[in-house]
């Protein structure tokens, strides 16, 4: 390989490496107007890995103090708080990670925390990594590169005024309306016809997200700028989000611990990262007009990114087993009205399976 003459060298460096004029994908000029999103990325991807170690940690307490003799509340453990300050934290970044990139940026970053469950596990829980593991990362990975690439460039300086105007601008009324009519509707089946499916309940924890989202970005962006020295936490729109992210989160938190309550994480975490950063990408574009001066090529490679990161949390989620307590016999001593003190296993395919034996089948099988 031949050594390239001076120009070239200091071309390639210029459109690749250094801060010129160039307009490589590393260049200065991509750096300047892409660093406020990138600090951003790497701040809510920061979080979500956070959250995931947390939760590892919290599944390892829990599983000490199974294994004791004494068994005590899990909140004195040191272990399981630890767990939870972590968890705080990486929360609280997800929150700071608001006020430097768009919605339709930091809500699919949350895969992160789905890929960290799944190799930490194998870590720190002892769990077999799977070919599907691989893959379902892989697949994740890849398009949460394509989301960052093709993301939209907006500015994230929300001023008080502008959110206002964006809450009573005319799309996003009209959102409003269709969700909430949509909402009541899902409510209605739920409460009255008690359709507790799994779609219903997570349909509804998207539309409280989809609102959460909204004002998440706007307290994040009001206290980013007061911070700065642009007061913005005088005007009564602060306190009104701030009252919206408090009431639709609690909500959310509601309705999503009633589905992992009746349905197996392995269905609730894949299902709910779908809904939610749809929910939150659909919110974006409405309300902040995320992708109002998009290009056709960077709505569909972002779509595209986003749709290869669903495929790697289902492909992740997927044929994954819940732990459950084994059982492999049936004290028929402690029923009353039997005789028989030891512990047997019904066999599934004869005609007793589900019933107790009379005395006259166990002498008939005795002999």
């Amino acid at each position: 390989m031949g050594i390239l003459p001076v120009s070239e060298w200091s071309s390639w460096n210029s459109s690749f490496a250094g801060p010129g004029t160039g307009s490589g994908p590393l260049s200065g000029p991509w750096y300047s107007t892409h660093k406020t999103q990138l600090l951003g990325v790497l701040l809510a991807a920061a979080s979500n890995f956070l959250i995931s170690v947390s939760l590892t940690i919290q599944k390892c307490a829990h599983l000490r103090l199974a294994c004791q003799a004494e068994l005590k509340p899990h909140y004195k453990i040191k272990l399981w708080w630890f767990g939870t300050v972590l968890l705080g934290l990486g929360e609280v970044g997800n929150f700071t990670a608001y006020g430097f990139a768009p919605i339709d940026l930091v809500a699919p970053v949350g895969c992160v925390s789905v890929i960290g469950s799944a190799f930490i596990s194998v870590l720190f829980l002892k769990k077999t990594m799977r070919a599907a593991d691989i893959l379902g990362g892989t697949l994740t990975v890849t398009g949460t590169c394509l989301l960052v690439t093709f993301a939209p460039n907006v500015p994230q300086e929300l001023t008080a005024r502008q959110i206002q105007n964006y809450l009573v601008s005319w799309p996003f009324l009209v959102y409003s309306i269709l969700e909430i009519i949509i909402f009541c509707t899902l409510l209605y089946f739920y409460k009255a016809k008690a359709v507790k499916h799994i779609v219903i309940l997570l349909m509804m924890v998207a539309l409280l997200a989809s609102l959460t989202v909204i004002a998440v970005k706007a307290v994040a962006s009001m206290i980013t700028l007061s911070a700065k020295g642009k007061m913005q936490l005088t005007y009564p729109v602060f306190y009104i989000m701030i009252v919206l992210m408090a009431t639709s989160c609690a909500f959310q938190v509601k309705f999503l611990n009633q589905a992992m309550h009746l349905y197996e994480a392995t269905a609730v975490v894949p299902i709910n990262f779908v809904f939610f950063t749809s929910s939150a990408i659909i919110s974006g574009v409405i309300f902040y007009r995320e992708f109002q001066s998009a290009t056709l090529l960077n709505m569909f490679m972002f779509l595209f990114g986003c749709l290869l990161s669903f495929l790697g949390v289902f492909v992740i989620a997927r044929n994954k087993k819940e732990e459950h307590l084994q059982i492999s016999f049936i004290d028929c001593g402690r029923i009353p009205g039997q005789k028989q003190t030891g512990k047997i296993q019904p066999d599934s395919h004869s005609s007793h399976y589900g019933t107790l034996r009379s005395e006259d089948d166990l002498v008939k099988s005795q002999s």
